[in-house]
């Protein structure tokens, strides 16, 4: 490294953002409001009249073999879009992360073939699930690993509904930071509840260091892509349901180190079950925001019947950012107008920042460095919407199937503006004394 690039990004490490020429780099692309992409939600819409949805992912296909259903799951090397603009080489099942959601119905017989195609071994652990001993995925302790290339058989009856998860149990530390990962759906064989939609949301935590490929598998601490079912907003498909719809979300968390506090708009929610069981409805009780820690599972149940788009997200903050560095110093009421004359005589692309927020920074359209996203975020009805990561929309519609697509349209004198001066004067509001 030269001595310029040092200025440049050691600058970027005070609290800086750089302008790199040099450098390849590339801006953030984000349409404009007006130009938000359609998403193709049909498969959403079908989904829906016969089991779970998955954002952004899939289901695991069967097929029948006698009286046991069979499917075949690959563990191999990927690569991932989180969303536009940053691509990474992961690891996951069936050419994703997290792999096909896993959905079949309480006293299925499953056979699952797992090969492995990944550089090294690994098993398959069924979490949550209750089965034989030696159907459980513990390397060394109740199966042998699978080596590169081989394909082992599991065989289990699924008898007890719920919400559960898969994953390795060789190398987790790696093998799960890399993003193999899953969910497993239990349809009761009698509905106990039925709801309208029925989706599912992966819960995961990454570190990818900017401008590189690799999630960095040894991250204990510095997270810095956080995701629903793998994928980092403005990356993340809505959920899209009719008003007045009954609705069912089940939450899972194999992050590695931190729980989420998944945190709802517009509605309340009650937790009806965990990966241990139902919650019997007596001690159900009304709630904004689930706490899910991580190797858990939670479901939530709500009627949706207030029309709009609404935010759903983690409530840790940090979890709401794409590739923010976490190691700056606080830089926030400091004057850069030294620090920007005395650098930009070596670098005169300089420029300081954050020293008055960092709302705007993802609007700035500033030259970044290939493949990242730092303080990215997503365009919205009203303009840029600040935040990314562990973040996604409700969409509730009247018409779901026609409108799902399309910002929301307020009923006027329903949104928040611009308080005009004679608003003040006869509610008797000085906005210069408190």
């Amino acid at each position: 490294m030269d001595r310029r690039s040092f200025l440049r990004w050691s600058g970027a490490a005070a609290g800086s953002a750089l302008v790199l020429k040099e450098s390849a780099v590339h801006a953030q692309q984000t349409p404009p409001a007006a130009e938000q992409p359609r998403v193709v939600r049909a498969q959403q819409n079908i989904a829906a009249k016969r089991g779970v949805i998955t954002p952004n992912g899939t289901s695991l296909p069967w097929k029948r073999v006698g009286n046991v259903k069979v499917a075949h799951l690959v563990a191999g090397l990927i690569d991932h879009e989180f969303m536009p603009g940053l691509r990474a080489d992961c690891w996951g099942y069936n050419g994703r992360t997290p792999g096909p959601t896993i959905e079949v119905t309480e006293g299925d017989r499953c056979r699952f073939y797992v090969t492995n195609r990944l550089p090294e071994p690994t098993t398959m652990h069924w979490h949550g699930v209750l089965l034989p001993n030696g159907m459980d995925g513990v390397a060394g302790l109740t199966q042998r690993r699978i080596e590169p290339g081989e394909t082992f058989k599991y065989e289990f009856t699924f008898n007890r509904a719920g919400t559960y998860m898969y994953h390795p149990h060789y190398d987790e530390m790696t093998q799960m930071a890399m993003g193999m990962v899953g969910m497993i759906v239990v349809h009761p064989r009698v509905p106990r509840t039925r709801v309208d939609r029925d989706f599912v949301l992966m819960t995961h935590e990454w570190k990818i260091k900017v401008g590189t490929r690799k999630p960095d598998p040894t991250a204990m601490l510095d997270f810095n892509v956080l995701t629903f079912n793998s994928r980092a907003f403005p990356g993340t498909e809505p959920l899209v349901i009719g008003r007045n719809e009954r609705v069912r979300i089940r939450l899972g968390n194999l992050s590695a180190m931190d729980h989420h506090p998944i945190h709802m708009h517009g509605h309340y929610f009650k937790l009806v079950a965990t990966d241990g069981g139902d919650v019997p409805e007596s001690a159900q009780f009304p709630e904004a925001t689930v706490l899910v820690p991580t190797g858990s599972t939670r479901t939530i149940e709500f009627v949706a019947d207030a029309p709009g788009d609404w935010a759903m997200h983690c409530h840790m903050t940090h979890h709401t950012m794409n590739q923010m560095g976490h190691d700056i110093p606080v830089t926030i009421g400091a004057d850069g107008r030294r620090i920007d004359k005395r650098v930009s005589s070596i670098v005169p692309e300089y420029m300081t920042m954050g020293h008055t927020g960092m709302g705007g920074m993802s609007e700035m359209k500033m030259p970044i460095p290939e493949n990242s996203v730092p303080m990215a975020g997503g365009p919205g009805p009203f303009g840029m919407i600040d935040m990314g990561g562990m973040f996604t929309i409700l969409k509730v519609r009247d018409n779901p199937e026609a409108d799902g697509d399309a910002w929301y349209k307020h009923p006027e004198g329903t949104v928040a503006s611009l308080a005009r001066a004679s608003d003040l004067a006869a509610d008797g509001i000085d906005p210069d004394v408190v």
